[in-house]
């Protein structure tokens, strides 16, 4: 697979604001783990250290590989469909420790992507993954309601928004 030709969308929670379940948001342009995770780490070796392995929980993902290339070092994934929330990705470094991402779905509006983006790394955000994306459903219904059409026309051979379609496409933000 190539690797994704879009920007990379991560915010950051600022380096050392708090002990939180959440340490940033990700949100992939696919659902081709293959593709977007060389561009994610690459970024994140370079405010975390080097990235050693990612994991993530299946239920989102079609295809898990069991490694990727990122910029000259191989990263080890593998995934837990019971221990880990299905709207989180964990990385990990030998050197400086364990990060969790809430990953935005890739056909979320992106409206809905900036809400979510920005609760991710707020100091006050106590909320795990899956916590965070129905506190943004029951605030804005149509959103799910979106998310759910994409899910219905993918189940049925159809494809979701192209990627890059939306108008957030910004560089990734962060300390």
């Amino acid at each position: 697979m190539q690797p994704s030709p879009f920007p990379l969308r991560v915010s950051l929670a600022p380096q050392g604001s708090r002990p939180a379940r959440i340490d940033g948001a990700w949100w992939p342009h696919s659902r081709d783990l293959t593709a977007e995770l060389p561009a994610l780490v690459a970024l994140l070796d370079v405010y975390w250290d080097r990235i050693t392995r990612v994991t993530v929980n299946p239920a989102h993902w079609p295809v898990v590989p069991r490694k990727v290339q990122v910029a000259g070092h191989v990263v080890k994934v593998g995934w837990f469909a019971q221990e880990q929330d299905p709207h989180q990705l964990m990385l990990l470094s030998y050197r400086t420790g364990r990060w969790d991402l809430l990953v935005i779905p890739p056909g979320t509006p992106s409206d809905t992507a900036a809400r979510l983006m920005a609760a991710a790394v707020d100091p006050r955000c106590s909320s795990a993954g899956t916590a965070l994306m129905d506190e943004a459903a029951a605030r804005h219904p149509d959103d799910r309601a979106a998310e759910a059409g994409e899910t219905v026309w993918e189940s049925e051979g159809g494809r979701g928004l192209p990627p890059g379609a939306g108008p957030m496409t910004s560089r990734a933000t962060g300390q």
